[in-house]
């Protein structure tokens, strides 16, 4: 095989015809390499990395990132429908087989060959390569000019490992503007979703399944780095790639971050010495400017306005003179005003009869309470007259008590307010937390008055304690504030400044471990996509050389490597491909024709639909044959034939030369033509596939004349047998890939059919031990004749053949059967 398809798993091995070694056979399947996504894996898990650099690894890599409606399968064409686009009008659908195998789309030019090559491309990407780098007037007449009553559609039909239905990828244009097209994608049990959710961006670019004759003219005529690009992208390292420009994305914006914040560090640190006379600024130089981490506690303290812990300094002190309060005035005044009006009041009933009263009152009272402590003594004890304090002086005296109370409650009250009014005056003065070192003189004269118990004094000395100290209190107040606000004005624009910078330098120093994380990741991935690189470039260059000793056919040119020179990351890089013209050293592009460069253009595109990386099942070339001569024609169809075995090739040409090459070397191809009517009508008709070529050879062999009987009994049969045996091969083909196993199970099963029966039984259960139920599910399937046709064409390879009565008969119920099992239960 030229082209070799690598296998999903070292475990599979190749299997088909042995014998000596080919260059045209793939290498055994157990020493080609894994897809690069399961290498990376395994590579990973086993690899001497801390966990946070394994994470960043899986991350940049994309594990863990929604899929959304990704295929997890392999993608393989269905069908094509184009509508109003290039050079097709009315609806023209290109009906494929999903599977494996060579299809030939054939046509005159100017057929609408290309609309429906460039149609599936666009499709797909959104973009025509053919356009880019071309003169705008080329790509602008993208709409077809006949057929203007509707929107441009372009409608492909999918098959994707692992799904029951197929999928519908449908791209629209509302207006003439080719780029603002909108793509869907319908698939089943995914409902309908934008294109841009499948996870193909990166495959498009890695595994493009896409090559028209300008690409291949450019993949031999760009310049190096294009050429050096072009062949880094097929080897499948783009994963690789993407994810270390990821990581490296990451750590640049970390190390701009940090650069940031140690460039801005010198001009907050002058800043801050301009303002030497503020504590604050130097407590936030002290605090930036410290060895290692900066002290972002205090940064934030002073960014929240907090006083340092034990701050006595000078703006403590600001701040304690502009908290200060004095006494209120206007209650101080209201105070004293009571004050002097209860000691006015009082003095004013001294020495009335009022007080008078009171007085004898008070002496009255005294003078019985001594007679109730002494009821036997009759003696007065201040004049020492006898018998005068007896019972009834008692009684007479409580009486003149009452009578003197009454008349002395005025003044009771006049004194019991002066006391009221003596309180209230001292409960005014209050001592704060912290007093002010210019206050503290006139706060003690203040708080004096709370010892004084003489009402005049104490009006007196509080009236001129209270207005000294709320002067002062005022004056001193003032001279604060202003000061504070001329220090917070030059500190507040200051404060924001290291604020910000603050925040920056913290994120800066939390991402440190991170940075050292990505460039640990980096180097880890780049070490790997070099080691990848040229392991796969061994074996890109070694299937290069087997498609070129293909294609080169009767040229005197050996292509003896294919490697690249620099890296991605070059600044230099090109492609080199060392070439010998009989022997001797040349370079390529300068010796070789134009036939030969598309040759080579061809051994380098190839490998690329060969990678089990690939999640894209075909691949679409237009106009290969260019330029050739007819022995590099026999060559490629060749190389497509050996590609097709384990890839959907869809080739458009109007070179007929192609469709000869495949009829004369009896390679099996489905050929289809396409015919354009007036007003860019384009259909398309099936002109044979392995099926119908075989029924087409068995009802021409029918219609001989005098058929003899051995043609009868043992041809005819024979061709029939062929016709269902590829029926049964497409039916088992399309049961295992909606199954979803890997493809070279089926590829090993279908090497060990080696009968008829087996076949059958792989392409109705799946199974092929099954062999014991085929007739049944045959007769459920295609009736009571079934079984019958079958054994039939059985028998024209055994010595007494096929008794067949009717040859047209059995070769259109063959035909009939063949349909009804080639496609089992197609959902739409």
């Amino acid at each position: 095989m030229t082209v070799t398809e690598q296998p999903r798993q070292n475990a599979h091995h190749s299997t088909g015809h042995t014998g000596p070694t080919d260059p045209a056979r793939p290498a055994p399947s157990d020493h080609q390499p894994v897809p690069v996504a399961a290498l990376v894996e395994a590579r990973l898990a086993e690899a001497a990395l801390a966990e946070p650099v394994k994470v960043l690894l899986r991350e940049a890599l994309g594990d863990g990132e929604p899929r959304g409606i990704s295929p997890v399968g392999r993608i393989y064409l269905e069908s094509v429908a184009v509508t109003r686009f290039r050079g097709i009008g009315q609806r023209a659908w290109l009906r494929l087989s999903p599977r494996p195998g060579v299809n030939l789309v054939v046509g005159r030019n100017g057929s609408g060959k290309s609309s429906i090559a460039e149609g599936i491309e666009t499709a797909f990407t959104g973009v025509n390569l053919r356009w880019q780098g071309q003169h705008a007037s080329r790509g602008s007449n993208w709409r077809n000019l006949h057929d203007t009553d509707g929107r441009p559609e372009i409608e492909v039909k999918l098959a994707i490992e692992g799904d029951t239905g197929r999928s519908t990828l449908t791209r629209t244009w509302d207006g003439d503007d080719f780029d603002a097209s909108r793509a869907e994608l319908k698939r089943p049990g995914h409902g309908r979703a934008p294109l841009d959710q499948a996870d193909w961006t990166q495959a498009l670019r890695d595994f493009r399944p896409f090559l028209s004759y300008v690409d291949l003219d450019r993949m031999i005529s760009g310049k190096p780095s294009e050429m050096y690009d072009a062949i880094a992208t097929i080897l499948g390292l783009g994963q690789l790639n993407a994810a270390d420009g990821r990581l490296r994305q990451q750590a640049k914006a970390l190390e701009d971050a940090e650069k940031a914040v140690k460039a801005e560090l010198p001009g907050l640190k002058e800043a801050l010495y301009e303002l030497e006379d503020d504590e604050r600024a130097v407590r936030a130089l002290l605090a930036v400017d410290t060895a290692g981490t900066p002290d972002f506690a205090t940064v934030e303290a002073l960014v929240a306005g907090l006083p340092a812990e034990g701050d006595d300094g000078l703006l403590a002190r600001l701040r304690a003179e502009a908290e200060a309060e004095g006494p209120e005035l206007e209650r101080v005044h209201a105070a004293l005003e009571r004050l002097r009006n209860a000691h006015a009041d009082v003095e004013d009933l001294r020495g009335t009869g009022a007080d008078d009263a009171l007085r004898r009152a008070e002496l009255l009272e005294r003078a019985v309470a001594h007679h109730d402590r002494h009821p036997d003594a009759a003696t007065c004890p201040v004049c020492g007259t006898d018998g005068m304090l007896d019972v009834a002086w008692a009684s007479d005296a409580v009486a003149q008590i009452a009578a003197l109370r009454q008349e002395a409650e005025a003044a009771a009250h006049a004194r019991g307010e002066l006391r009221s009014a003596v309180r209230a005056v001292q409960d005014l003065v209050h001592t704060p937390r912290q007093i002010p070192a210019a206050l503290a003189d006139p706060w003690r004269a203040w708080t004096d008055c709370r010892t004084i118990s003489d009402p005049a004094e104490l009006a007196r000395r509080a009236r001129e304690a209270a207005v000294t100290l709320a002067d002062a209190c005022a004056a001193v107040k003032e001279n604060a504030v202003r000061e504070l606000e001329n220090r917070d004005e030059r500190w507040r624009g200051l404060v924001t400044r290291l604020a910000a910078w603050a925040e920056r330098a913290r994120a800066a120093e939390a991402n440190k471990p991170r940075l050292r994380d990505l460039r640990k990741a980096s180097t880890w991935i780049k070490a790997l996509a070099a080691e990848l690189r040229e392991q796969r470039m061994e074996g890109f260059a070694d299937q290069s050389q087997r498609i070129w000793e293909r294609l080169r056919q009767e040229s005197n040119i050996d292509l003896k490597a294919v490697s690249l020179k620099g890296s991605e990351k070059a600044t230099v890089r090109k492609l080199v491909m060392d070439v010998t013209v009989d022997g001797q050293e040349a370079s390529a592009l300068g010796v070789m024709s134009q036939g030969e460069q598309h040759s080579l253009a061809l051994s380098l595109f190839l490998p690329r639909a060969a990678t089990a990386d690939s999640p894209f099942g075909f691949i679409v070339i237009d106009d290969p044959v260019q330029s050739m001569d007819p022995a590099k024609v026999n060559g490629l169809a060749q190389v497509l034939h050996k590609l097709g075995e384990h890839r959907q090739v869809v080739v458009f040409t109007h070179d007929t030369r192609l469709q000869r090459a495949f009829t004369s070397q009896e390679l099996p191809v489905t050929v289809f033509e396409v015919e354009r009517a007036k007003s860019s009508k384009v259909s398309v008709r099936l002109v044979t596939d392995p099926v119908r070529q075989a029924l087409d050879d068995a009802r021409a062999l029918a219609s001989t004349g005098d058929l003899p009987s051995a043609a009868r009994n043992h041809v005819l049969p024979s061709l029939c047998r062929i016709a269902l045996e590829n029926a049964f091969l497409e039916a088992a083909w399309i049961r295992h890939h909606r199954s979803g196993a890997p493809e070279d199970e089926l590829q090993a099963a279908v090497g060990s059919a080696d009968k008829l029966m087996k076949v059958a039984a792989l392409a109705l259960f799946g199974d092929v031990d099954r062999t014991g139920d085929v007739y049944r599910e045959l007769l459920t399937l295609c009736g009571p004749r079934a079984v019958e046709l079958l054994k039939a064409c059985q028998k024209g390879a055994h010595p007494e053949g096929a008794q067949i009565a009717d040859p047209h008969r059995f070769v259109g119920d063959i035909e009939t059967m063949a349909q009804k099992v080639r496609k089992p239960g197609v959902s739409a």
